[in-house]
């Protein structure tokens, strides 16, 4: 199995070549096969690569495969090379799988679309890119699936260029995450002056021998990574270009925000989760910016009318929770939310999907409900997602939110006030999630006539996902159950050679504090007892009386249009940072370029010119010319003898 791992990434490497180089030439059904047909392969690769890793000692559960060395330069010595232990296991399945079921859906979802051949191919080539940056063994190879990812999220958010908006979106996802990956790169190559080496599992080893425990050279290192983070994951204040990837098709939404790259980040602190324990300080940075993100973007998904934003900043949200996990020391435990989130949050958008498709294009919350009885699957799926991601007891997402709250209040590195945010945070997510529920398939219909008269379930091609998805956030989440329960933790114990393979630093860091078993139980009622009023007012407010939600909006109307403005952060940005950019580029351009520089260089050419053409009279070529400006030189040296 150690000779296959190089496959899962290059079966859709291929299928985008092919699909890539042959863009009009190949039939749909044809397109279809090699573009889902490549994920396909890869989730069974994956998961016998899963399965002969289980088969191992826990402590023999790390396999390399070196293809090739790819740069020998000196000191520098990076290998193309891939690297199999539980945690990349977790994100091949992950990336495979859930990719793998998007790529199903894209097929009735896109059907009609002209660009067909081309959305495929970049389909491919971010799920290559993804695999590429979870399978990498070193950093410097890692960079190359991270940048790539980047790459497919420009090309596919602005997948529908003609639209000024999209094209524009696309170029703000590619802009902001050049910024994050700016730390990233200089994280790396302190990295790399330090240990000597990029490779993963010598850093890991070699960590605590060349950085000082929570020195500043390892705290500035593990905060520049963090910036690229927080650039590829959209965590404050570089979170603004995801809501925005909307602009892309539906599907893509589902991919970029539940099973590539928005995770990216989230794994990459796991990755280096031997680092981010010698640096304390970077953990805290780590938590608070996690925390807060988580809460901020929450706020935002109460006002917002688009189905698909109100989804996009949960996502904010829910990435938010997981880097305050790894905020905390509880690598394990953010991990266990992002493969619980890319189940709930998977079928969320592609249930999404199906209500647009279904709704002729419509994103407006505010122009639907009444869907209940026309999508009776979508319904049923998006209820069981909106129930996993509030957080319902028996669900995916209690099990992973749940584990988060414990160790925020409860780890060596946590807080109360950090347990307060989230679970303020896990309250608002209940009710934002129910308000979308109970506008979209509650109530009176909204919509036009014409719009009513296709109202229809979406094809099998699109349903049978979402209910496999409905599936996975049901039982997704029992991997992982609290030991308070009287079981095993499966899901700890699968990640623990990763995480806790750092002696007795990880050991102290990544310690339990003084709760016991009783204060978890209590914050666990407090969490679902918030949780459960949350639905329940958000029944009242857009079920039961849904006039009320338009008295609450006229009485904190400034507060509402904060909200639906996203705290005006756009606006801001643009006045303090993107103008200026503007002004000032132009300045250099028309006036340092334009007039200095070409000014100083085309009038010393004038110069010249001007020069030459009063010369070129003295070299008419006239005999009598030259002999009487001869003559003048004679009477004029004559003259300065004799008189001067």
């Amino acid at each position: 199995m150690a000779s296959d791992i190089y496959l899962i990434p290059l079966l859709p490497l291929i299928g985008f070549l092919i699909n890539g180089l042959l863009i009009g030439r190949l039939s749909r059904p044809l397109v279809t096969i090699i573009g889902c047909g490549s994920v396909g392969l890869s989730l069974v690769l994956s998961i016998q690569a899963f399965l002969h890793l289980r088969s191992l000692p826990s402590a023999e559960r790390v396999v390399e495969q070196v293809l090739f060395t790819w740069i020998p330069s000196g000191s520098l010595h990076v290998d193309m090379a891939f690297l199999l232990d539980p945690l990349s296991a977790v994100m091949i399945l992950v990336v495979t799988g859930v990719g793998f079921l998007i790529h199903v859906y894209s097929v009735g979802y896109m059907h009609h679309d002209p660009g067909y051949g081309r959305y495929f191919a970049y389909l491919n080539l971010f799920t290559f890119s993804m695999l590429t940056l979870v399978l990498a063994n070193n950093f410097l190879l890692m960079f190359v699936g991270w940048e790539g990812v980047g790459l497919c999220s420009y090309l596919l958010i602005g997948f529908w260029f003609e639209r000024k908006s999209a094209s524009d979106a696309g170029k703000k996802a590619f802009i902001v995450n050049r910024i994050g990956d700016f730390g990233f790169l200089i994280g790396m190559f302190i990295i790399f002056w330090q240990v000597g080496s990029l490779n993963f599992l010598t850093v890991s080893e070699n960590a605590p021998h060349v950085f000082a425990m929570g020195g500043g050279l390892i705290t500035a290192t593990c905060l520049l990574l963090f910036v690229g983070a927080a650039g590829k994951s959209a965590q404050i204040p570089l979170y603004v270009w995801l809501p925005d990837a909307m602009e892309g098709p539906t599907p893509v939404s589902a991919l970029i925000h539940a099973a590539t790259m928005v995770t990216a980040g989230v794994y990459m602190i796991a990755r280096t989760n031997a680092l981010y324990i010698m640096a304390p300080d970077a953990l805290m940075v780590v938590a608070i910016v996690g925390a807060v993100t988580a809460f901020y973007a929450a706020t935002i998904g109460l006002a917002q009318n688009d189905i698909k934003r109100v989804l996009a900043y949960s996502t904010v949200s829910q990435l938010g929770y997981m880097f305050l996990a790894c905020g905390v020391a509880a690598f394990t435990a953010g991990i266990f939310h992002l493969m619980t989130h890319a189940f709930f949050k998977a079928l969320l958008f592609l249930g999404a999907g199906s209500v647009i498709h279904a709704m002729s294009d419509e994103q407006d919350m505010r122009q639907m409900g009444g869907l209940k009885k026309y999508l009776p699957i979508t319904f049923g799926t998006m209820m069981i997602a909106t129930l996993a991601i509030s957080g319902i007891p028996g669900l995916s997402g209690f099990f992973s939110k749940d584990e988060i709250l414990w160790k925020a209040f409860s780890s060596d590195h946590g807080h109360w006030l950090l347990w307060v945010l989230a679970v303020v945070t896990a309250a608002l997510t209940a009710f934002y999630m129910f308000r979308l529920i109970y506008l979209t398939f509650y109530g009176r219909e909204r919509m036009s006539d014409e719009v009513r008269s296709h109202l229809h379930e979406s094809p099998r091609s699109m349903t049978v996902p979402l209910v496999v998805l409905g599936v996975l956030s049901v039982i997704g989440g029992f991997v992982g159950m609290p030991h308070i329960f009287g079981v095993a933790n499966h899901f700890e114990e699968w990640m623990a050679p990763v995480v806790a393979t750092h002696g007795a630093i990880a050991e102290h860091a990544l310690a339990s504090g003084p709760g016991s078993a009783a204060m978890e139980w209590l914050l666990m009622a407090v969490s679902v007892v918030l949780v459960v009023f949350s639905i329940y007012m958000a029944f009242r407010v857009y079920n039961r009386k849904i006039e009320t939600a338009t008295a609450l909006r006229q009485r904190f109307a400034l507060m509402h249009r904060v909200l639906l403005n996203k705290y005006y952060v756009d606006e801001i940005y643009g006045a303090v940072i993107v103008r200026p950019v503007v002004y000032g580029s132009l300045f250099l351009w028309k006036f340092v370029d334009v007039i200095v520089i070409d000014g100083l260089v085309n009038g010393i050419a004038r110069v010249g010119r001007d020069a030459s053409d009063l010369l070129r009279y003295s070299q008419s070529g006239r005999v009598r010319n030259y002999a009487a400006i001869f003559l003048a030189g004679v009477v004029i040296l004559l003259a300065w003898f004799v008189f001067g």
